[in-house]
C-alpha cells in the first residue's frame, strides 16, 4: 500500500534536511519571495526610467512638429526633420530596451522559480514516507484488534480444523487463515478469499445448536465485525488506489522537471551539482539568497547575450522556457491539490464508520491523527495559492 501523508515530526525533519528550518531571518518561502520581489522592484525602476524617457522624447517630437509646421526656413525645416527622426529612433530604442527588460525579468523569475521547485518537490516526494497515520489505519482494519472478533475466532478455527477434510470451502479457509498453525493478521476481509471466509463463517454459525446461545452470539459477533471491516476496508482501498494516479503524476512531473532544469542550467553554463551544493542542500538561507541573487544576474545576462547572438529568434526561445517553467508550477500545484483532496476523503470515510457499533470506537480514534496530518499538510502546502501565483508569475508587456 502506498502511503501519502506524513506526521508533523517527519515534515519538520524533511524540511530541516532541505534547509527550510534553521534560519531565523529567512525561511524557504520568503527567500524565494525576496528574490522575486527584488526582480520586480528592479523592473519597476527600469520601467519608470524608460517611461520618463519616452514622455520626454514624445514632448520633443511635439515641439519639433510645431516648429516644422510654422517655420518658413527650408534649412531649419530640414534640420528639424532630421532631429525628429533621431528622436524617434531614440524612442524606438527605449521601447526595445523596455522589451528586453521585461524578458530579462521574466526569465529571471522563471529560473528562480525553477531551481526553487526542487526544494518544494522533495518534501512532497517524502510526504508519503510516514507510517504514523497509516499504521493506525492498518491497525483499524486488523480484525484481531477487536474483542468481538477474537472472542469467536478461536472456536471458528477449531470448527474449520475439524471439518476441513469434509468441505472444500473449509479446507481453503484452513489454508489461508493458518487454522492448524499460529494466528496471523492476514485475514482476507476483502477480495475473492473473503467470500469463502464469509461462507465458512455462515456455515459455522448455522452448525451451532440453539442450546449454545453464548457460543452462537460470539460467532454472530465475529461475523458482524468481519462484515463491518470488510466494508470499511473496501472503501479504504478505493481511496488508496487513487494514490496510484497521484504517484504516477508526481513521477512524471519529476522527470519533466529534471529535463527542464537540466536544459536551463546548461544554457546558463551551470553544473547541476553546483546547484545542489550551493542551493538545494544549503541550510543557510542567507547563502541561498546570495546564490539566487547571482543566478538571477546570470539569467539576465543570458537574455542579453541571446538577443545579440540570435536577433531573430531570441524572444521565441526565451518564451518557450517561460512556458515550460510555468507549466511545471501549475502541474505541481495541481498535484498538491489532488493530495489535499485525497486526504479529505479519509475524513468522509471515518465519519461514515465512526458510529458503527462494531468498529466505530477504533475508527473514531483515527480522527485526531487525521486532523493533525491535515493541519501538517495545510501548513506545508498551499495548492490554491500556489497555482494562482503560477498563473501570474510573469510581467505582461
Amino acid at each position: 500500500m502506498k502511503k501519502i501523508i506524513t506526521a508533523t515530526l517527519l515534515v519538520y525533519l524533511v524540511f530541516r534536511a532541505f534547509g527550510e528550518v534553521g534560519d531565523t531571518t529567512l525561511t524557504e518561502k520568503n527567500v524565494r519571495e525576496k528574490i522575486l520581489n527584488d526582480i520586480k522592484l528592479n523592473l519597476n525602476t527600469k520601467n519608470k526610467a524608460i517611461d520618463s524617457t519616452i514622455i520626454n522624447l514624445d514632448s520633443r517630437v511635439g515641439k519639433l512638429d510645431s516648429v516644422i509646421k510654422v517655420t518658413g526656413n527650408p534649412r531649419e525645416r530640414i534640420d528639424k526633420l532630421v532631429e525628429r527622426v533621431q528622436v524617434l529612433e531614440e524612442k524606438q530604442k527605449a521601447i526595445e530596451q523596455n522589451e528586453i527588460n521585461v524578458y530579462e525579468a521574466n526569465y529571471q523569475s522563471a529560473i528562480i522559480n525553477l531551481v526553487s521547485m526542487e526544494r518544494e518537490i522533495k518534501p512532497l516526494l517524502l510526504f508519503h514516507a510516514t507510517k504514523d497515520f497509516f499504521s493506525s489505519l492498518n491497525e483499524t482494519t486488523n480484525p484481531f484488534n477487536y474483542d468481538g472478533f477474537r472472542g469467536g475466532f478461536d472456536k471458528f478455527r477449531e470448527y474449520v480444523d475439524k471439518i476441513k477434510d469434509e468441505s472444500a470451502t473449509q479446507k481453503a479457509i484452513s489454508e489461508f487463515i493458518g487454522a492448524s498453525g499460529g494466528v496471523t493478521a492476514d485475514i482476507p476481509v476483502v477480495g475473492a478469499y473473503s467470500q469463502l471466509l464469509f461462507s465458512g463463517m455462515a456455515d459455522y454459525i448455522n452448525s451451532i445448536g440453539h442450546n449454545k446461545r453464548e457460543l452462537k452470539e460470539q460467532a454472530e459477533r465475529m461475523f458482524s465485525v468481519t462484515a463491518s471491516l470488510s466494508q470499511f476496508t473496501t472503501e479504504k482501498n478505493l481511496i488508496e488506489n487513487e494514490w496510484e494516479g497521484i504517484s504516477l503524476s508526481l513521477g512524471e512531473m519529476q522527470g519533466y522537471y529534471d529535463t527542464v532544469v537540466n536544459r536551463n542550467l546548461d544554457m546558463l553554463g551551470i553544473d547541476r551539482d553546483e546547484l545542489t551544493t550551493e542551493f538545494t542542500r544549503q541550510s543557510d538561507a542567507s547563502k541561498r539568497y546570495a546564490y539566487l541573487t547571482n543566478l538571477r544576474q546570470q539569467a539576465a545576462q543570458y537574455v542579453i547575450d541571446l538577443k545579440s547572438q540570435e536577433p531573430k529568434d531570441w524572444k521565441e526561445n526565451i518564451y518557450y522556457e517561460l512556458m515550460d517553467v510555468q507549466s511545471l508550477k501549475v502541474k505541481y500545484g495541481d498535484i498538491t491539490y489532488r493530495v489535499k483532496s485525497h486526504i479529505d476523503k479519509y475524513s468522509k470515510l471515518i465519519n461514515r464508520f465512526k458510529s458503527n457499533k462494531e468498529i466505530g470506537a477504533h475508527v473514531n480514534a483515527l480522527d485526531s491523527r487525521l486532523n493533525q496530518l491535515k493541519a501538517t499538510f495545510d501548513d506545508a502546502f498551499e495548492p490554491a495559492q500556489y497555482v494562482h501565483a503560477a498563473t501570474q508569475m510573469y510581467k505582461v508587456m
